[in-house]
Formats: C-alpha cells, sequence, structure tokens
C-alpha cells in the first residue's frame, strides 16, 4: 500500500490523507523495520490538515469582508452582520468562532464561577487542567456553584448546633443545682375573679437574710393577720409599677411593727452568710462573670452580679438588691419614713434602678406576673385609679405555709453559684442561638432573670 516517490519522501496510506506526505523523520522508522506507518503520524496530519483549514477560512472572511465593504464605498475591513453572526463570545474572553468549543452553553458555567466566586477560581481552573474531557466539566462546574451557595448555611447550621439556648441550658441543670423555696418565704396573693371568671393569684419569694429583714419581719405579721384581706390594687402606672395596699389608708395595722431605719436598705459585706468579703476586687473571685469584658460592670454601683439567687449590686464596703422586673418593694412617704411594708409594690417596666438603695426591696414574682401586668392602667397622678371601682380587689394575702400542703404552691429556684447557671448567664449575654446574628458581647444584670420553675413531682 505504500508508493515510493521521489527522493525518501513516501505517501501515506492514512484515512482520508492519502495525499498527505510523510515526514522524512517517519519514513526512517519505516525503513527501520515498520511496513505502515504509526497511528500517531495519522493524527499529526488530522490536526495540521485541520489548522490550514480553519487558517484558509478566516482568510477567506476576511478576504470577503474586505471586498463586500469596497463594494459598498467604504475603505474595505468593515465588521458586517454577516461577519458578527457566526462569532459568539463572553465578557473577558477574545472573540472566537461560533463552532469554536468555547461557544458551547456548558462553558458558561465555569465563567460563572470565576466571576462571582472569586475564590473558587484557581480550584475551577485546576479542574478544568485535570480533567479535559468535555462530558465532565457540567457536573464540576454544578458542583462548585453548588458549594458556593449552599457550604456558608451549612457551616452556619453547625455553629447555631453548637451553642444552645439558655433555656435549653438550664433544662439540662442536674437536679442538685435547684434550691427548693421553703413555704414560710412565700406569700400567696388570691386577686378578685378576671372577666371571665377566671382565678388570679400571685406568688411572691421574700428575700433571704440579710437583706431588708425588718421589712420582711412585719410583712410576715401583716400576713398572718390577714390584714390585706378586703384591701385593692390601687395604682398601676405605665412601664413603672402596680401597687396594692389600703387605698383609704385608714385601716388600723397590726401591733408589734417595726420601724426600719434608712441603714437597713443596704447591708456590710460580712453580713453575708456565710460572708463573701468586704472588698468588690475579692468578691469577683467568688461570683459567676457574665459581663465579656467586666464581670462588674454597673452603671448604678461599683459593681453587680447574683448572690445567692438575688440580683445584688454593691461597693466596696456594702450591699444591696437591684430593682429588676419582679421585684417587690416597701411603699413609703417622704424621709425619713422607711414604710413598715403594708403598701407594697412591684415593678412592671424597665428596671427603675435609680430607686436602689431609697427604698427597701423585700422579694419578687415568681408566678401570676401577667395578673398584675396586665391590669388597666390607672389615670391619675402616678397611676393611681381615681374611682374606687377601678381597683382590683384582693381577697386575701397569706404565708404558703399557713395553707393546706395540698393547696401549697412549691417552687425551685436554679442556684446562682451553680456551674450551670454560669453557662445560663454568657449564653444570656451572648445569645449565639439560630435568632441572633451578632452576640452582644455582655448584658444588663435585669436581662439574666434568675430561672425559676414548679418542683418536679417525685
Amino acid at each position: 500500500m505504500e508508493h515510493a516517490l521521489a527522493g525518501n519522501i513516501k505517501i501515506s496510506p492514512c484515512s482520508a490523507f492519502e495525499d498527505e506526505p510523510v515526514p522524512a523523520c517517519r519514513v526512517g522508522m519505516m525503513h527501520a523495520g515498520r511496513s505502515h506507518p504509526h497511528p500517531h503520524d495519522c493524527h499529526q496530519l488530522k490536526q495540521k490538515r485541520k489548522g490550514a483549514n480553519q487558517t484558509e477560512n478566516r482568510a477567506g472572511l476576511r478576504r470577503n469582508t474586505d471586498q463586500a465593504g469596497k463594494a459598498a464605498g467604504g475603505a474595505g475591513g468593515i465588521r458586517t452582520l454577516d461577519t458578527v453572526l457566526p462569532y459568539t463570545h463572553f465578557p473577558g474572553e477574545r472573540l472566537r468562532p461560533l463552532g469554536h468549543r468555547s461557544a458551547y452553553r456548558w462553558k458558561a458555567l465555569p465563567l460563572i464561577v470565576r466571576t462571582r466566586f472569586r475564590k473558587t477560581r484557581l480550584c475551577a481552573t485546576f479542574i478544568r487542567m485535570i480533567l479535559p474531557a468535555r462530558r465532565f466539566r457540567p457536573v464540576l462546574a454544578a458542583a462548585l456553584l453548588g458549594a458556593a451557595f449552599f457550604a456558608p448555611a451549612a457551616v452556619a447550621q453547625e455553629e447555631a448546633k453548637t451553642y444552645p439556648s439558655p433555656g435549653e441550658i438550664v433544662a439540662e441543670a442536674a437536679p442538685s443545682e435547684w434550691v427548693t423555696i421553703a413555704p414560710e418565704d412565700m406569700l400567696v396573693m388570691e386577686l378578685g375573679p378576671g372577666a371571665k371568671g377566671e382565678p388570679r393569684r400571685v406568688v411572691i419569694q421574700l428575700m433571704p437574710p440579710p437583706f431588708a429583714q425588718g421589712w420582711i419581719g412585719n410583712i410576715r405579721k401583716l400576713a398572718e393577720a390577714h390584714w390585706w384581706n378586703g384591701t385593692s390594687v390601687n395604682r398601676v402606672q405605665d412601664n413603672y409599677v402596680v401597687q396594692w395596699g389600703d387605698a383609704t389608708e385608714k385601716k388600723p395595722l397590726p401591733d408589734g411593727l417595726e420601724t426600719v431605719p434608712e441603714s437597713a436598705y443596704t447591708v456590710v459585706w460580712e453580713d453575708l452568710s456565710p460572708p463573701l468579703t468586704n472588698n468588690i476586687s475579692k468578691a469577683k473571685a467568688s461570683l459567676y462573670p457574665w459581663h465579656a469584658k467586666d464581670p462588674w460592670r454597673d452603671a448604678y454601683s461599683g459593681g453587680a452580679d447574683f448572690v445567692y439567687g438575688w440580683p445584688i449590686a454593691g461597693n466596696a464596703e456594702r450591699a444591696w438588691p437591684i430593682h429588676c422586673y419582679g421585684m417587690v418593694g416597701v411603699g413609703r412617704n417622704l424621709s425619713p419614713d422607711t414604710g413598715t411594708g403594708a403598701e407594697l409594690y412591684t415593678v412592671i417596666g424597665q428596671a427603675p434602678r435609680h430607686l436602689d438603695r431609697n427604698i427597701a426591696l423585700v422579694g419578687r414574682v415568681i408566678e401570676g406576673m401577667e395578673n398584675l401586668s396586665s391590669l388597666p392602667r390607672g389615670t391619675g397622678d402616678l397611676g393611681f385609679y381615681e374611682n374606687p371601682e377601678e381597683r382590683t380587689p384582693i381577697v386575701s394575702v397569706r404565708l404558703a405555709s399557713e395553707l393546706p400542703e395540698a393547696e401549697r404552691p412549691n417552687f425551685q429556684y436554679l442556684s446562682t453559684e451553680s456551674a450551670t447557671f454560669a453557662r445560663y448567664a454568657e449564653a444570656r449575654a451572648n445569645r449565639r442561638d439560630p435568632f441572633f446574628n451578632v452576640p452582644a458581647g455582655g448584658a444588663d444584670i435585669c436581662n439574666i432573670p434568675v430561672p425559676i420553675r414548679k418542683t418536679p413531682a417525685q
């Protein structure tokens, strides 16, 4: 099948290329024992022929364009519609013929990846180098797009799962970390029935020693004498307080009530049992920090933290309770009067910290807060009701220890000295659960309410 020609040139029998001369270097290989040309010879000839055809086509296209332009009176070389249509390109790429492999639609996918996601450009280029087969490129481009779109969401979801919410942390607390509230430390106030006849109960936890013990002693005597039975809620000031007692201020008080001095608004550190310290810098080591920058930073005092289940502020010498939402205080007249405990109020708005050290705090509402905060606002000065009919009647106020055991409320609070409370307080200060985008880095002490729960059934 080989045909000798002049010199040392032979005609190759390759299909469709029988008229192509084989280079002399290949002829030598044939004479070396090979009777037919190597397949690589045919491949080179095909590539050479293809390149020559493309060159001829481009040259012919340019000649036709020049001739058309000159025929129209121009200078030639003008790109007409006929010459634009056979070309297609993508932004940032040089103009290529329509039949070129870069014109396929799938070719746009790696380009989009490089344009919109520059961080994946190197990866896309590398993949194109190691896997040149066309059939893989659409799959790879789709995979890159999917990773760019969905990987950040998956990472964010994983991070959100890493950080439990404050409620989830509290739910994991060990039974030993909960402190049971004694019945003698709870007041049970029964209000008149609601608009639909539903009962309305409010439960108040009294503060432990050494805080406000003079007033709390008076409150116990008032409750034992059933003094509040038949009185009313007579003041509801929006975003401030709800106050109850004898609206007429004429009801006789029981004997033996103590007159408490103003100095009892605060206590010395040594009075705490067991004593913490008389120096705030040393007290930091005994309390769990909940502020990222300074665990004791507080706008109203030298520092604030939780002590034995209660929010407490202080300075180097003394400590005092804080007016947070739901805290219960003693109403009084102008100084030097400090009140007897017969007039009580609870905070239903933003914490009025300016009242700290100016009024005695004696407890906090632990159940039924909605029965007070939802009452109609008073229209008189400071939220007092102007008409007796507007007041909410109080049926009774008793210590829980007076009630039959089956009717007693049973509650526990999470120990603020526990490891779970430390995690809970940090989570309240730095919310990372799914709803939140940016952790705050700290929290006001009144935004970390001490968790309260009903005592689980045995």
